[in-house]
């Protein structure tokens, strides 16, 4: 039986995803063994991410800045392009391709009405207005193929069809069901220099 304090960070590695129980105790009991200053720094490194990291409030990235990202701040950007993504993690991915210089936007979800989750409850009406208030002459879009991901692509070109703005989206030869995430650099940069226009 694990002590209580080693059984609750057990549990606290097990809500991270992809970790099962096996992997979490490894992770307790490798921390157990390290040096006092070390295991200080981790706890600190938590702590930190908790309170220094916020959403940008103009694309809903996650920054240290306190209003926009380094990306929105970047005068030398182009925002007349906006790479609409669904988790910040995503935008990393992107950068990391290196062939991207517009803005993107964040929405923190997909619409997916099995779930509850409606356009209400990610980042739309940002979007909605960064089209209304700004020069963006293109929208792309570059999320999961699946339903959510579909029905979300859809959702944006119908919301934004009345405003002089072409919308694109990545090129579908990423596999069905799978996380942009799990893609390989060389696949996101075929998938984003054949995207298709849809409208």
């Amino acid at each position: 039986m694990h002590s209580n304090s080693i059984r609750k960070l057990i549990d606290c590695f097990r809500d991270l995803p992809g970790v099962g129980e096996k992997s979490a105790e490894r992770f307790v009991y490798s921390m157990l063994n390290f040096e006092p200053d070390r295991l200080d720094n981790f706890a600190n490194c938590i702590v930190n991410v908790k309170n220094n990291v916020k959403k940008c409030q103009k694309c809903g990235n996650f920054t240290e800045n306190d209003e926009l990202c380094d990306i929105c701040s970047n005068t030398l950007r182009n925002d007349s392009v906006i790479f609409v993504v669904e988790k910040p993690k995503d935008v990393i991915l992107f950068e990391k391709v290196g062939n991207y210089d517009g803005v993107y936007h964040v929405l923190n979800g997909l619409i997916s009405p099995l779930e509850g989750i409606n356009p209400d409850d990610i980042n739309l009406q940002s979007l909605v207005d960064r089209i209304k208030n700004g020069n963006v002459k293109e929208v792309i879009i570059a999320l999961k193929p699946s339903l959510e991901g579909e029905t979300t692509t859809q959702y944006i070109r119908k919301i934004i069809e009345q405003y002089n703005v072409r919308v694109s989206r990545i090129a579908t030869g990423i596999p069905m069901g799978t996380d942009i995430e799990y893609i390989d650099p060389m696949t996101l940069e075929m998938a984003f220099e054949e995207r298709k226009y849809i409208s």
